[in-house]
């Protein structure tokens, strides 16, 4: 029988991430992003809500990606796949971590808010034109 350990979410970070690297020199960083879920509410009925946090890693040039130009409160759209690993803190307990390794990580846009602060388009009708260079863009 086939399996699949595949892992989608979207959400928002919780902290600025900041890059590490492995003993061998591959760049790592860790994100926290928040998901949000409310129910209920309708027809008089009580409606809840719930905010869950999880620990994506994230490596090698998209780690370096990430820390460049994500930061608290940024949007992400992320994909990968669910690990748990054990490991022993300084009293020689075990303890276990559930993450999500990053196989692709989607920026995304700011609030609708933000978006009506953007600064209007050129004569070619893009409005971050001016901004950017072409060989300036990290991917």
């Amino acid at each position: 029988m086939a399996s699949m350990n595949k892992a989608m979410i979207m959400g928002n970070l919780g902290t600025k991430p900041e890059l590490r690297h492995t003993s061998n020199g591959t760049p790592v960083t860790t994100l926290r992003v928040a998901t949000h879920e409310r129910w209920g509410g309708r027809d008089g009925s009580e409606g809840g809500e719930r905010t869950e946090w999880h620990s994506v890693v994230v490596f090698g040039r998209t780690a370096e990606v990430c820390c460049e130009h994500l930061d608290k409160g940024s949007g992400a759209l992320v994909e990968g796949r669910i690990q748990t690993r054990e490991w022993e803190d300084k009293d020689g307990n075990k303890r276990y971590t559930t993450e999500i390794v990053a196989s692709n990580v989607q920026f995304l846009s700011k609030s609708q808010d933000e978006r009506s602060t953007r600064p209007a388009p050129d004569a070619s009708g893009d409005p971050f034109a001016s901004d950017l260079a072409e060989d300036s863009i990290p991917f």
